[in-house]
């Protein structure tokens, strides 16, 4: 079976924008498409299908990227037509084509709804799927949770960060340099839920891992002036807030507490910290995500009056560990 990268031949983009988004999981429609290729953020030869010998588009897959990607960060969509009798070996087919013809293995995005266990055709479709990126070298998976809060439009003359959670008075906040923030998230890896910090530390040193986090959040579309250190009054390290963002939202981009401080409810601070400096800047929606496994986590979103919008499974290639 053929399996080829888009062309920028407009015929070509048309396949790609008017093959059916139908199925229990949510597809990237036609309007959809059209505003990613205009902002660089989907590109044509990110776009791959796989075709019969007549050349009729039986799947599609398409891989995203931020607008100065070299390369697709992560494989967003992925359909095989209903007609196709075994979708995992013609998926599995189409990734590894894709794979092998770039050299790298982006991580897949399945996104799913709040209750998944919506029925038996969205378990079917999630299964084909996970099976498809397994044969295809994405052999780990981590169940993360999306959350979003949201504030009501603040009344004539009001405050921009009217809604947003007040200062809780335990805590200072400050700008560091490159240096301290790097210790400071050597400090907070130790000992933490999430999973790719944990599967990172099987590999290399606390110190290592900071850096790269640390270039990681500076090549995100937030400003770095927006990161802020965590200190008790006497100017104790007590953690870290990084207020992000992505091309579409501001985000939650990255916070912690420093081991020793654990246990007494300094998370709610930074998190309301890191949510009311972006209402104040006009934002009305906030995302953010942690992995299901780290449950503090994602009980300090409950409590900051965040909501789970879907869960996210993402399939990856093998650690580094």
């Amino acid at each position: 079976m053929p399996f080829r990268a888009a062309t920028a031949d407009p015929t070509d983009i048309d396949r790609a924008l008017t093959y059916p988004a139908d199925g229990p999981l949510e597809a990237l429609a036609a309007d959809r498409v059209r505003e990613e290729l205009a902002a660089g953020r989907l590109r044509p030869e990110w776009i791959w299908f796989a075709e019969d010998e007549g050349g009729e588009v039986l799947a599609r897959a398409l891989w995203w990227g931020r607008e100065d990607s070299e390369r697709p960060v992560a494989l967003d969509c992925l359909q095989v037509r209903a007609t196709v009798a075994d979708p995992a070996t013609v998926a599995a087919g189409l990734l590894a084509a894709r794979h092998a013809a770039f050299g790298s293995l982006p991580v897949y995005n399945i996104s799913l709804p709040r209750d998944r266990r919506a029925g038996p055709d969205l378990a079917e479709a999630v299964a084909w799927r996970r099976e498809a990126a397994y044969r295809a070298g994405l052999t780990s998976v981590i169940e993360r949770l999306r959350y979003e809060w949201t504030r009501p439009e603040p009344a004539p003359g009001a405050c921009p960060a009217a809604g947003a959670p007040g200062a809780g008075g335990r805590l200072v906040f400050r700008e560091g340099t490159d240096a301290e923030f790097v210790e400071a998230f050597a400090r907070v890896s130790v000992g933490s839920l999430d999973v790719h910090t944990r599967t990172e530390l099987r590999s290399m040193d606390a110190g290592r891992l900071a850096r790269e986090d640390v270039e990681f959040y500076r090549d995100c579309p937030g400003e770095r002036s927006w990161w802020r250190l965590a200190e008790l009054p006497d100017g104790t390290l007590a953690g870290v807030a990084v207020p992000s963002a992505t091309p579409y939202h501001r985000n939650v981009g990255y916070l912690g507490v420093v081991p020793e401080q654990r246990g007494k409810g300094l998370i709610d601070e930074i998190l309301a910290e890191i949510t009311r400096f972006h209402a104040a800047q006009g934002a009305r929606r906030v995302t953010a995500t942690t992995d299901t496994v780290n449950i503090p986590m994602a009980a300090a979103f409950d409590r900051a009056g965040y909501e789970v919008t879907e869960i996210r499974l993402v399939l990856e290639g093998p650690s580094r560990a």
